[in-house]
């Protein structure tokens, strides 16, 4: 046995440069121009192959280090292959009475296998980067591109594809844990069938959580003004005071809001084709709580419809639902959804999109807070608002945006507006 220190070579400019991979470990098999690690600098990436044949003994870098010419690398054990041995081999073949083709064959896949003609990994600096942000091998993907060079899109179906394998492993995994017990085996138990509306609706909760990439964006509305008027509204005639919900006020701010943000009004019906739907019409969603499970009937035509008849509306939806008198065809053809929870309590939340809409708000209950205003404190009433978006169209930027328009369209002067 004999111990070889390979060192880096000379590689022109790269001096000082940064190992981004390792491409080996210790005990493991080389051959000659195996590569062992690969270097980086600002204009490109270089791979340092092997000079001999052995197996490695001792690492002498590691991801982030800097090395030059003459650098150490590997230390690596090989063993010399004698004359004799070479010879012996040679007459075993010759022993076996090979036809000559055959032994000329041999001969050359011997070369061939000593010249260790191997493929070799391209790719740019830039998705070699990409794939290392990722966690992953780069030597693991199969490059699409003219010998075999990789680009970012392969690296992102290669990751696709292992998603995808994890998947079903660990639906695999979790279909055993769930059959390997029996939940009366640690008690008493009672079996019920699930509720027919949950279970539609739970094939698209499904569908949307597990393709709408969801981000949600929290954020808080002063709706003093607001408030104050809703409390002030009395009949022209009896002189008795409105009862009107605040959902139809924010139906009407949020259909303002689409207005200026149009983007919000839109559905995907295929992200491959590049195109999206962008709706004429203002349908606002509103999700209704009734014993049979979560709906989410339509408010049609919302822009054209003043608050008073948007909040007479809402009770009748409300009552269609409860009693399962409503036309299937009302949950369907939304512009944007809004849910919630303020009646029942509670702040911010994480509402899941009602595909194919691509965002949906999600209302807490109003409380009263001290709120620095023009250089003091006031009482304000707030209301908690939670707007997830559908990220593969909505950037984080225009969510704030869309957000922003809403709370000013539900705070001053713009409620006496609605109510006309």
């Amino acid at each position: 046995m004999t111990e070889i220190t390979i060192k880096v070579p000379n590689i022109g400019e790269f001096k000082n440069v940064e190992v981004i991979e390792v491409l080996v470990k210790i005990g493991q098999s080389v051959k000659k121009n195996d590569p062992l690690i690969t270097i980086e600098s600002d204009k490109s990436s270089v791979e340092i192959p092997s000079s001999h044949e052995g197996k490695i003994k001792l690492l002498s870098v590691k991801v982030g280090d800097k090395v030059s010419e003459g650098s150490n690398i590997v230390q690596i054990e090989i063993e010399e292959q004698s004359k004799e041995k070479k010879e012996t081999k040679l007459e075993e073949i010759n022993d076996k009475a090979l036809p000559k083709k055959k032994f000329l064959e041999t001969i050359v896949i011997e070369d061939l296998i000593e010249k260790n003609i191997t493929k070799k990994i391209t790719a740019s600096p830039k998705v070699r980067k990409f794939a290392r942000e990722l966690g992953l091998d780069i030597n693991q993907v199969s490059g699409s591109q003219r010998k075999g060079r990789i680009i970012e899109t392969d690296i992102k179906k290669f990751i696709s594809g292992q998603l995808k394998t994890g998947s079903e492993i660990k639906k695999d995994q979790t279909d055993k844990i769930k059959n390997e017990f029996s939940h009366s085996d640690f008690g008493e138990i009672e079996t019920k069938d699930i509720q027919r509306v949950k279970k539609i609706a739970s094939s698209y909760l499904l569908k949307s959580w597990t393709t709408i990439p969801h981000v949600t964006n929290h954020d808080e509305a002063d709706i003093t003004e607001m408030e104050k008027f809703r409390s002030s509204l009395t009949e022209v005639y009896s002189g008795e005071k409105k009862k009107i919900t605040h959902l139809a006020f924010i139906v009407k701010a949020l259909v303002a809001s689409l207005k200026k943000f149009p983007t919000f009004n839109s559905s995907i019906d295929d992200i491959n084709n590049g195109k999206i739907t962008m709706k004429k019409y203002f349908h606002i969603g509103i999700a209704v709580d009734t014993p049979h499970g979560l709906m989410v009937p339509k408010i049609r035509d919302a822009n054209n419809k003043n608050i008073s008849h948007i909040s007479e509306e809402l009770k009748i939806l409300s009552e269609q639902c409860r009693n399962l008198k409503i036309d299937k065809k009302e949950f369907f053809g939304g512009s944007m959804t809004i849910t919630s929870l303020g009646g029942i309590g509670g702040s911010f939340f994480t509402p899941i999109i009602n595909y194919p809409e691509v965002a949906i708000l999600g209302i807490g209950r109003s409380q009263k807070k001290q709120v620095f205003v023009n250089g003091q404190f006031e009482t304000r009433v707030m209301l908690p608002l939670s707007l997830s978006y559908d990220h593969r169209i909505i950037d984080g930027a225009e969510a704030s945006k869309f957000n922003n328009e809403l709370k000013e369209n539900l705070g001053k002067n713009f409620a006496y507006k609605l109510a006309i």
